[in-house]
């Protein structure tokens, strides 16, 4: 039973590391910060989570140990990389922080009032 565990940990991380790699080598090779925050907090919050699943997965079936802390970090990372990556990305495009020139549309154009909207104002 303990190869199983091991097996299935260990593919379960490998996945994770995967696309924290993916994800890493996509923030240094999109053009903007707002797809540079897309990769950064989509696929990070993916890799973390396999090598979370991974790790209390095997600790569960190898050891019969079940660790609230993991769950409890799987929350924390499931909720807060989203949500801090959509304000920094709403910070940015508040403070005026020009699109990529491949961009096809600015679908806040309009909603902003042609996006130039002064920082601090509401």
């Amino acid at each position: 039973m303990s190869e199983s565990a091991e097996v299935i940990a260990a593919i379960f991380i490998f996945l994770g590391t995967v696309v924290s790699l993916i994800s890493s080598v996509g923030n240094l090779r999109l053009p903007d910060v707002y797809t540079r925050a897309h990769a950064a907090s989509k696929s990070t919050t993916l890799g973390v989570m396999g090598v979370l699943i991974g790790t209390l997965l095997y600790f569960l079936i190898s050891e019969s140990f079940f660790s609230i802390r993991l769950i409890l970090g799987m929350l924390f990372v499931f909720l807060t990389a989203p949500v801090s990556s959509h304000m920094v990305i709403r910070s940015a495009y508040r403070a005026q922080v020009p699109l990529a020139e491949i961009s096809v549309q600015d679908e806040l154009k309009n909603y902003f009032g042609n996006g130039k909207k002064e920082v601090g104002k509401n």
